[in-house]
């Protein structure tokens, strides 16, 4: 179907051509009609086939009458594309803006924008603030809506879409979703008309490789050159025809040591002027890292020869930097685990997928589900660059390919079921709905639930004890109050509006109301919530973990002492950053990567300020004493160096170094040389004149301030 056919407007037209398009796939064209016609829809497609497209659409249509459109994303990462995506068409008018932070606001200036990206996160924590534009929405978007399947996200955007249908029923719903097989279960409870296609753009082979062939499941057969490992094997034929590869393993440590093997491959096939753009690359691979790090390190070495490795141990720097430069064709293949396959486009001439099965900590060695291998083969073909893609899985022995074959290759995607009827999750969701007025009573609560996902898919009585457990956990703890009518207490509300877990509340309420002023148990306390990720706990850990556990008295002879270990261990890894350790100190102590640190680094601010908040209800002492510590947990350093950090460019590392010269306050810095500046280690004249630059200003940033106008801008997401 041509551009032209379809009334969309010359500057919408003007623009798609400016992207190479000039005329919809077949799935967009079956797709448009309905969609632009206001009807709410289900859009259940491969990866490439043109959703989004769809979804953009409609956005243009609605705000071009007036409207305002909601575009929700389970991922920062994702958010981030569709917000570059949807920017593109900021000449026809529409204001575009990106919210994936800040749990605790309203954030009124969204009311001035055309366009809100959000995650379903902050999406929910919009409507936990009563945003009112929210009951002005024309459009809701909800992107990757298979992700209800999700047992920690699932919940969150299921609620979200449930209340926005009430709060707003005249809203469009364009649902997009991976290839499925109860796509239409999924449509019937949006009351939604259902499209499904199987169209790609670039034609999908998909086969096993094993002893020199790649067996396809149309039938067919290729021979492929041995050259040592299988891995090598399938990357080494396909960089001499020119393409790229993205190699799925299931660990980290497989990503890293699998990428500096293949990197002699790229190297190989790498053009005089690659090479040095790739070594300028890996240079500010290094030169962009906040401290150096071994990883960092590895990661520059790869990247120099045209490969790179891709995990969430990356920092979302790091990461960025490898998709864009593997868009160019500059990274000739990637080896990542398969956080990358969840919504990113990054297409390749040939996936490669080693590993079906993954450890689970309950079960031990369990196969990888269908959807999550569809959705890493998906990746395979570039489109305008290949006449077709190959995603192919490794068997390591023979008698696996009829299991490689019968499950992934001709096998059906696993069904989407709801995840609401967990415990954590109706707590997180009742409360909500009860401080938020958006349910009164028990019978206003049933029937909000009745028009979940999970209701359409089960009864809802068989969860009925469950709600009953927590509205008497919601009591007993004070965050409601009353028989017949629900009414949130101060507690509740502010619970709900911190969008942290009740029973995470609970934990920081009972730390608040002890004596100690002491940091450790306090950073203790926010890593034992259920908001707080754990570390897991190695061999060698033990003997440190607990001597640190008794020196602080929290030993204790009780059935879950793996799991004190654990938020100990968590604790710790904290503490070592606020006490200035390098982050290659504390990657190998720990054995994490940079991103681990400065998600975790991020959770434990958003808790620390949500435990300084419940002070000011239970104990203001305490909010006095926590108030430094969310500055500490933002930059990684000791109390001494927060009025230097507080200047834009400095942080700890440097701060460090000014320290150590004697500039131990902006006080010292107002008088110091500029040249005495300049030659500090770390600092050099530009940066020495932008210091000054902001020292010429009257006011000055006191610590207490400029912790409450950073302490919104954590948030407890993206780990992808």
């Amino acid at each position: 179907m041509k551009l032209s056919e379809i009334d969309l407007g010359e500057g919408v037209i003007d623009i798609l051509r400016e992207q190479g398009i000039e005329e919809f796939y077949p799935p967009q064209a079956d797709s448009i009609g309905p969609t632009l016609s206001g009807k709410n829809v289900v859009l259940a497609m491969p990866t490439a086939s043109g959703k989004s497209l769809v979804a953009y659409l409609a956005i243009i249509k609605a705000v071009q009458k007036g409207g305002k459109a909601l575009y929700i994303v389970p991922l920062r990462a994702l958010a981030s594309e569709k917000y570059d995506d949807l920017k593109a068409f900021e000449k026809l008018g529409l204001k575009v803006a990106l919210s994936i932070g800040d749990f605790d606001s309203a954030d009124p200036t969204l009311e001035k924008f055309d366009v809100i990206i959000a995650t379903s996160e902050k999406a929910d924590s919009l409507l936990r603030h009563r945003s009112h534009w929210l009951e002005r929405l024309s459009v809701v978007v909800a992107d990757e809506i298979h992700l209800m399947n999700d047992p920690n996200r699932g919940p969150t955007l299921e609620i979200t879409l449930s209340k926005l249908k009430q709060i707003n029923p005249k809203a469009q719903i364009v649902a997009l979703s991976a290839t499925i097989n109860n796509s239409q279960e999924m449509a019937d409870w949006l009351k939604a008309e259902h499209i499904a296609s199987d169209w790609r753009p670039v034609p999908l082979k998909e086969g096993v490789y094993h002893d020199k062939n790649i067996l396809f499941s149309d039938s067919t057969k290729r021979e492929i050159k041995t050259r040592g490992d299988k891995i090598d094997s399938l990357v080494a034929d396909s960089l001499k025809e020119g393409g790229q590869c993205i190699v799925f393993v299931n660990t980290r440590r497989s990503a890293e040591s699998t990428a500096m093997r293949l990197k002699r491959y790229t190297q190989s096939v790498q053009t005089p002027e690659e090479m040095k753009e790739t070594a300028a690359l890996a240079k500010k691979v290094v030169r962009r890292q906040d401290e150096p790090t071994s990883i960092g390190s590895r990661l520059a070495q790869c990247v120099e020869d045209g490969a790179a490795f891709h995990h969430a141990g990356l920092t979302n720097e790091q990461r960025k930097t490898i998709e864009a430069n593997f868009k160019k064709g500059l990274i000739k293949v990637v080896t990542a685990t398969p956080t990358l396959a969840a919504g990113i486009n990054l297409p390749a001439r040939r996936v490669i997928i080693r590993d079906i099965r993954r450890y689970d900590g309950n079960f031990g060695n369990i196969p990888i589900p269908v959807l999550e291998i569809k959705q890493m083969a998906g990746r395979a073909g570039r489109p305008q660059f290949d006449k077709e893609g190959e995603a192919v899985l490794i068997a390591r022995k023979e008698t696996d390919i009829p299991f490689v074959m019968e499950n992934y290759l001709h096998g059906e995607p696993e069904r989407t079921e709801s995840k609401l009827g967990s415990e954590p999750a109706l707590r997180m969701h009742i409360l909500a709905s009860i401080a938020t007025e958006h349910v009164r009573n028990k019978e206003e609560l049933m029937t909000f639930i009745d028009s979940t996902f999970f209701a359409h898919q089960l009864d809802v009585w068989t969860i009925e004890d469950k709600i009953e457990h927590v509205l008497d956990f919601l009591m007993e703890e004070e965050f409601v109050t009353g028989n017949g009518h629900l009414t949130p207490t101060i507690f509740g509300k502010r619970t709900s509006d911190l969008y942290i877990d009740p029973l995470s509340a609970v934990i920081i309420r009972d730390a608040l109301r002890k004596d100690s002023d002491e940091i450790f148990p306090h950073l203790h306390a926010i890593c034992a919530t259920p908001d707080m990720p754990k570390l897991y706990l190695r061999r060698g850990d033990y003997e440190y973990v607990e001597e640190r556990a008794r020196k602080v008295k929290l030993l204790v002879d009780m059935e879950d002492y793996e799991f004190l270990l654990s938020e100990i261990k968590t604790a710790l890894l904290i503490e070592q950053w606020i006490e200035e350790a390098s982050e290659d100190k504390i990657v190998e102590t720990f054995s994490v990567g940079p991103g681990d640190i400065r998600r975790k680094v991020d959770h434990a601010e958003w808790l620390i300020y949500s435990m300084k908040e419940l002070g000011k209800i239970f104990n203001k002492d305490k909010a006095k004493l926590l108030t430094p510590l969310i500055l500490r947990l933002r930059y990684g350093v000791k109390e001494e160096l927060l009025n230097l950090v507080s200047l834009k460019g400095i942080g700890r590392a440097r701060a460090r170094a000014l320290y150590r010269s004697g500039l131990t306050s902006v006080g010292d810095l107002k008088k110091v040389d500029i040249d005495k500046l300049a030659g500090i280690p770390g600092i050099g004249p530009t940066i020495a004149r932008n210091m000054l630059l902001q020292l010429g200003r009257k006011e000055e940033r006191v610590v207490e301030e400029k912790a409450e106008e950073i302490a919104g801008q954590s948030s407890l997401i993206d780990f992808r």
